[in-house]
């Protein structure tokens, strides 16, 4: 087997709350993760800012990490573009042979710069979030598969969908579940190493690019974990929610929530609506479909800082979904895919 390839991560200004590709990669890809990059907190360590992250160092620029095979991009910002500050720590990286791997809209491999230097040095340059070019429109047949089919749906963006799903997948496992994951974000696809981009795709093909997928995957798995994308009440992003879940077809939702959000992400004039109502919002969205129960809830508690105010936080959530819940991450999810999966 060959050794991991070591990976420095470009995560500046926005580590860790805000670089969830980078956070996700560190906590779940099987990259050896050598650096991270974070102009605003050299010095430290990924450990120091998120308890569940690994010891790994962060510096200030590409300049000052250890020797890499790759440069991989952390951040995927409203709209994934390319932020200019970050292009001496690309040029740097391909200079010294690293290959890059990208999860922007903004292709990495349509920059005339970076094309040329990773020409003279080697390099290759992946955009993830390139999907391939024979998507098409669903034909309906997702439920014909022999997996039950669990997505996770959100209150809002960047809430802990894809960390939910894949806690869900290694605790199916470790109860002897013989449970798949599909990865449809760009990280997701970085830590799986297959995938198709959801919200990158033509329109017409989201619900087409989901379900070539489960077909893929549905006869090799008891269960599929889909990892879900925005937020049914999202003003920018609803239309990828809404084709991942009629793509996925999916028999169970996931509801998962942060515990301090009270307002859209990056849309702060848009009230979160009370979560009870977003049950019957996404099972009646479902259900002209395919039937679909919010059977759990996922609670991120990342802001809390007290475990006890956490546990209460979960406990007070699930009352209000009426399904059990949990923080996958603070407390584990073994007992709720007992109960549940």
């Amino acid at each position: 087997m060959n050794d991991p390839q070591r990976v420095v991560v470009l995560a500046h200004e926005k580590f860790p709350d805000r670089a969830k590709t980078a956070t996700g990669v560190l906590k779940y890809a099987d990259y050896d993760v050598v650096a991270v990059l974070d102009r605003d907190n050299p010095g430290t360590s990924a450990a120091d800012h998120r308890r569940d992250l690994p010891d790994v160092p962060v510096v200030a620029s590409m300049a000052d990490a250890p020797d890499a095979d790759a440069l991989l991009i952390g951040i995927s910002p409203i709209g994934g573009a390319f932020d200019e500050t970050w292009r001496d720590d690309v040029r740097t990286a391909l200079e010294r042979g690293c290959d890059l791997i990208s999860g922007l809209h903004y292709f990495l491999t349509e920059d005339e710069e970076f094309v040329r230097l990773a020409d003279e040095h080697g390099c290759d340059i992946n955009d993830v979030r390139k999907p391939h070019d024979d998507l098409g429109v669903a034909q309906g047949k997702s439920a014909d598969v022999d997996a039950e089919v669990v997505l996770t749906v959100g209150t809002d963006c960047s809430v802990g969908k894809m960390t939910a799903t894949l806690e869900l997948v290694e605790a199916a496992r470790e109860r002897g579940i013989d449970a798949g994951f599909i990865p449809t974000g760009q990280t997701g696809i970085m830590i799986a190493g297959w995938g198709n981009p959801v919200d990158r795709v033509v329109s017409d093909f989201t619900a087409g690019a989901v379900e070539e997928m489960i077909l893929e995957k549905g006869d090799e798995h008891d269960v599929l974990f889909v990892e879900g994308q925005g937020s049914i009440v999202h003003p920018a992003y609803s239309a990828v929610t809404c084709g991942i879940l009629h793509g996925s077809m999916a028999d169970k939702l996931v509801l998962c929530h942060e515990a301090t959000r009270e307002a859209i992400h990056g849309y702060e004039e848009f009230a979160l609506p009370d979560l009870s109502e977003y049950v019957s919002l996404y099972e009646n969205l479902a259900d002209p479909v395919h039937e679909a129960d919010v059977v759990a809830g996922m609670l991120n508690t990342s802001h809390v800082d007290d475990d006890v105010e956490a546990a209460e936080a979960v406990d007070a959530f699930a009352d209000e979904l009426g399904v059990p819940a949990v923080d996958p991450v603070r407390f584990g999810s073994a007992d709720l895919v007992d109960e549940v999966f």
